[in-house]
């Protein structure tokens, strides 16, 4: 035959390997589902009922527990007691029984799961004990706190009832239903003992004894609707005298339970009408759990007989068309291997290296960096070339993005820089208009206007950081750290709410003041967005060994360890930002800032509950140069904590909540009018930005002169 059909018999091989693969899953899966039904046995004798013996000794105790705890005496401590060994028993055999090998190879991944966290549940049950013997604990709580424990049982009921027979499975969920509706009964028992042996009902006890007679009866009717014919001849068990008297009793203790209440029957009665239920219902349960088991033990030998010879026919047939191929395979396994190292060498080599040249703007030769390969005319040689076709489409992609990133990144800094440059000339129009205005509600007007410029501003600069752009604003000096401060709370909306503590002298280079600011800014915006209105946040700064410190504190929610995690991961490592990116902007924004010049960012939970954000200065970036002092600053400072208006205290305020400024001791005292209080309240919250803004035109300008940019 030609080579046309030899290179097609050679492809068998690969087919032969996948359908091996699959053959030996599918028949590991499908033998593993009908053990799964042999073991059914095994696991209701080595898991479901020592289990089963467990909750009914657990159901004891929380009875003990309840009765004890509404007055504890001898004998009722006795009783306890008692229960507790039994229980304590029952723990040592259930443990010894789920631990052994037969167990283990006969349950299911989910039910070892279950097993373990009933396990926890038992290790925490001294606990539990010395809660009720202390009488932390009234009735109503010790009752659930042992109810939890047995739902984690019964958890495991559930694991070892699901198994893939249609007919068996909706026998195991009746049984289980069954057997839910009888630990219903016992949380009954248990609350009706408490209260029998208090002598009256509490509210709480009321309430749920109510809701628990309820679901247990609901629980028994939906079990009992769902049993077949086979099994239907227990039902009129059901309508024997024990469940008759129960009822009676249930609607008498129902129609009388309410807070303060004494039981409308006697314990006597009680006792005699539970106990005899709790009889007719387990002897139900044991009735269901054999038939089930009968049911399922004659199918799941048959299932397990049709598997094996599956399995076996496959096998054969495998081994058959694998020996018929072998010989075939060495070509075909020569081309793949070249395929696999050209491959290979795209994506590990030459695609990384083209990417590279890209980021560092190189221009890209396309038929170069992805030369064809040869593999012939046969099938492979024409995955060959489809392959090369992959190949040059993804580097032609590649490069696309590349110049798309680029042009994307263009337009954001044109846009930021235009925004950038008008609102600065907006906020020059705007100390004008200050400066000349005469009316004390307009000036209050244009200082919210000239807030509002100032955030517009830090808005644009974060379009500039988002395209790895330098934000433009700069200072040719060393600016005091109080002066950094204080201009970053200018830059935010509620800054009234911002107090400056203790702020250690420094001086900042010039060269990062403004992305300082910018930084401080968003952390102190976050701070204010996450706590409540009426809370303050509190900015202090102090010199340390290895540089400066600035911490941001608030009175918020706070965040869980995780989210402090994945927060300190973004700020330490931001993530590549995308168009499509879900990185909150803030901290993207702060972690790209703080990365440019070596600040460390990192987040953690304050003692008020809020979050704290630690902003490390390096000494590199605090100057050596002498402070000279701020004239704006005072010497009568509260000694704990400031407000952010240049020392003002809290009461000095306008009505609506802005601050007014305090003349200086060499000041001419003046007569106080409206217009002076306004003009006096926009000082204040110019002195920390009118530095800023005027050094920033100072720097713009000399670079202009100079050609720089």
């Amino acid at each position: 035959m030609g080579p046309r059909t030899t290179n097609l018999r050679v492809k068998i091989v690969c087919l032969l390997l996948s359908l091996a693969a699959l053959w030996a899953f599918a028949a590991f899966v499908t033998v593993r589902e009908g053990l799964n039904l042999l073991w059914i046995r095994t696991l209701d004798q080595e898991v479901g009922r020592p289990t089963d013996a467990l909750v009914a000794a657990l159901q004891a105790e929380r009875r003990d527990s309840a009765v004890m705890l509404a007055g504890p005496d001898a004998a009722r401590r006795e009783a306890l007691a008692r229960a507790r060994e039994r229980t304590d028993a029952a723990v040592a055999r259930f443990r010894a029984s789920v631990g052994a090998a037969s167990a283990r190879r006969a349950a299911t991944d989910l039910a070892e799961q279950r097993v373990a966290e009933f396990t926890e549940h038992l290790d925490r049950l001294g606990l539990l004990r010395e809660a009720v013997d202390s009488a932390r604990l009234d009735r109503v709580r010790a009752v659930d706190a042992y109810t939890d424990a047995i739902g984690v049982a019964y958890q495991i009921f559930g694991a070892i009832s699901f198994f893939d027979d249609r007919d068996i499975d909706t026998h195991l969920a009746n049984l289980l239903i069954m057997s839910r509706g009888r630990e219903l009964l016992a949380q009954e028992d248990a609350l009706m003992s408490g209260v029998l042996a208090s002598g009256a009902f509490t509210d709480a006890e009321a309430l749920r004894l109510i809701e628990i007679v309820g679901a247990q009866r609901f629980m028994r009717s939906l079990g009992l609707s769902g049993l077949d014919d086979d099994v239907a001849v227990h039902g009129p068990v059901m309508a024997g005298p024990e469940m008759a008297e129960l009822r009676l009793v249930e609607d008498l203790v129902v129609a009388y339970a309410r807070g303060g209440a004494a039981p409308a029957v006697e314990a006597g009665r009680w006792r005699i009408a539970v106990d005899g239920a709790a009889g007719v219902l387990a002897k139900l349960d044991i009735d269901l759990a054999e038939a089930t088991i009968a049911r399922a033990t004659g199918p799941a030998v048959w299932i397990l007989v049709r598997l094996v010879l599956a399995a076996g026919l496959g096998l054969i047939a495998l081994i058959a068309s694998v020996v018929v191929s072998v010989t075939t395979a060495r070509a075909l396994v020569g081309q793949l291997r070249r395929l696999r190292d050209a491959a290979t060498d795209l994506a590990t080599e030459r695609l990384p290296r083209v990417v590279r040249r890209l980021s560092a703007g190189e221009e890209i030769d396309i038929a170069a960096e992805a030369p064809p390969l040869r593999f012939g005319n046969d099938e492979i040689g024409q995955v060959g070339w489809a392959f090369t076709l992959a190949q040059q489409t993804a580097v032609r992609v590649a490069v696309e993005q590349a110049q798309l990133r680029r042009s994307v990144r263009d337009v954001f800094v044109s846009l930021a820089r235009r925004s950038q440059t008008l609102v600065h000339r907006q906020l020059r129009i705007l100390d004008a208009m200050e400066s000349r205005s005469g009316d004390a509600a307009e000036l209050e007007d244009l200082f919210r206007v000239d807030q509002l410029a100032t955030r517009m501003r830090r808005n644009a600069e974060n379009l500039i950081v988002l395209s790895g752009a330098a934000p433009g604003r700069g200072w040719r000096h060393a600016v005091p750290v109080m002066d950094v401060l204080r201009s970053a709370v200018s830059e935010v909306e509620d800054f009234p709410r911002i107090s400056l503590g203790q702020v250690d002298a420094a001086q900042l280079a010039g060269m990062v003041v403004s992305d300082v600011v910018h930084l401080l800014a968003e952390l102190m915006e976050n701070a204010l967005n996450f706590s409540p209105p009426k809370s303050g946040v509190r900015v202090n700064g102090r010199r340390t060994a290895d540089g400066y410190l600035v911490e941001v504190e608030d009175d918020g929610l706070g965040m869980t360890e995780a989210e402090l995690a994945e927060a300190n991961e973004q700020l330490t490592n931001p993530p590549e930002f995308k168009l499509t990116s879900t990185v909150r902007l803030g901290l993207y924004v702060v972690g790209r800032l703080a990365q440019r010049h070596q600040i460390g960012v990192r987040l953690r939970r304050c003692a008020t509950g809020g979050t704290a954000a630690a902003v490390r200065i390096p000494a590199s970036l605090i100057s050596s140069a002498q402070i000279l002092p701020d004239p704006a600053d005072r010497d009568d400072w509260e000694p704990e904590r400031v407000s952010v208006a240049v020392g003002v205290p809290a009461e000095s305020l306008t009505p609506s909540g802005l601050p007014v400024r305090q003349r200086q001791p060499s000041a001419v005292r003046a007569e106080s009018t409206d217009l002076e209080r306004a003009r006096s309240l926009m000082q204040s919250y110019q002195s920390g930005t009118q530095r800023a803004r005027t050094e920033a035109v100072q720097w713009k300008e000399g670079d202009e002169n100079t050609g720089d940019n």
